[in-house]
């Protein structure tokens, strides 16, 4: 029989006391100690990206946003509104040229005079008695210087047969040559008292419409008076002239004959037009200003003298000069500036000069419709700082 007898190992019981190393430690320590790593890596990265990106966006703070305008030139020139001052091209008061009372007057305001017409008449019977005793004292002296004539002819006669002395003719010819004189006078006396008698009669120098009526039946007229009155006042309405004060920053623009729009307050939308027929030449110190003579043809009456007229000048745009809004100008010690963005975002800033002030806008030259000009750039702004520039939707400047 086989024997059953065990050979094996005898069978050992477990140490409880003894420590023993768990299976697969180390790999987990590996992998653990890799996982802290990796946390403290991806710490360290998130906190360094923050820091970076707040960075960043403090840097993206402090460079200045600015809104930029792309300059447009203009095809209309700048435009300028004046007043006026509407006169008559022909407008005389009238004068009393002597002193008497008035008899009668024939016109009253409004009416529509020719040339001649008679407005008024004054009494003219002392003027005629004036008249009556010069052509008397003519004719008296006439007579007596006829009379010293025919002397003088028989004088010279007995003088060639020597029946008289040559000192008797001398004197006769001084008393004709004296007499020749009085006559003289006499009939400037008479032409005098003949001009006075006419100017009892009030008339119209020229066709017209009486403004004015200042005289009335009884009145004394005093010739000399300090301060007289025009007893009429006679206006030609068919052609008047517009007097214009105009800045002499302008006057480069003013041509001969030049044509300007106007309107007055009682047309409300209604345009007229004046055409340039004079100017002073000189420009006013006082006030830096010329003044222009325009001339209009009135011939329906519709302007009154002593109108006030809106006057509207166009003037044509001139090359190399853009219109800037005022906002966008900057007060320097070197003068007028404007500030632009170049290609990289740096601030230039650019030397203007003005030309002409609009108001809310200039036009000034030293500038290109390639220029992004800042709008509204804030004082601290210097040359060579960085902005963020955001164009605006339309540039006011380059409107027409």
């Amino acid at each position: 029989m086989p024997d059953k007898t065990d050979h094996s190992e005898p069978h050992m019981e477990p140490d409880v006391l003894r420590h023993t190393t768990p299976p697969r430690l180390k790999f987990y320590g590996v992998v653990a100690l890799c996982a802290a790593a990796a946390i403290v890596v991806v710490g360290l990265g998130l906190r360094f990206y923050a820091s970076n990106r707040t960075e960043n966006w403090t840097e993206e703070q402090a460079v200045p946003s600015v809104q930029t305008i792309q300059l447009k030139g203009t095809k209309a020139g700048g435009k300028l509104d004046l007043a006026g001052d509407v006169q008559a091209f022909t407008n005389a008061p009238i004068y009393a040229q002597i002193s008497g009372t008035v008899q009668k007057w024939y016109v009253d305001i409004g009416a529509t005079v020719k040339t001649g017409d008679l407005l008024a008449q004054i009494d003219p019977r002392t003027y005629e008695a004036a008249l009556a005793q010069a052509k008397g004292q003519l004719a008296r002296d006439a007579a007596t210087l006829a009379n010293a004539r025919v002397d003088l002819t028989r004088y010279q006669a007995l003088a060639q047969q020597n029946a008289i002395s040559n000192q008797a003719l001398s004197a006769q010819q001084t008393t004709v040559n004296a007499d020749t004189g009085i006559v003289a006078s006499d009939q400037a006396a008479v032409q005098t008292a003949a001009i006075n008698l006419d100017y009892t009669r009030i008339k119209a120098p020229f066709g017209g419409v009486v403004t004015s009526r200042s005289v009335d039946v009884g009145n004394l007229v005093v010739v000399g008076t300090a301060s007289p009155t025009p007893l009429f006042t006679v206006t030609d309405l068919t052609k008047l002239r517009i007097y214009v004060h105009v800045p002499q920053i302008y006057l480069a623009s003013i041509k001969p004959g030049m044509p300007v729009d106007f309107n007055v307050p009682e047309y409300p939308g209604r345009s007229f037009t004046a055409t340039l027929a004079a100017s002073a030449g000189a420009v006013a110190a006082s006030s830096g200003t010329q003044l222009l003579q325009f001339q209009i043809d009135n011939s329906d009456g519709a302007i009154k003298p002593g109108d006030y007229a809106n006057m509207h000048f166009k003037f044509p745009a001139a090359e190399g000069v853009l219109r800037v809004p005022a906002t966008a100008l900057m007060f320097r010690d070197a003068g007028m500036m404007v500030a632009t963005v170049d290609s990289g975002n740096h601030i230039r800033l650019k030397p203007v000069t003005i030309r002409t002030d609009l108001g809310n806008a200039v036009e000034a030259t030293g500038l290109s419709t390639e220029d992004k000009v800042i709008d509204n750039p804030p004082d601290s702004l210097v040359a060579g700082d960085v902005v963020k520039s955001s164009p605006e939707p339309a540039a006011p400047a380059g409107d027409d």
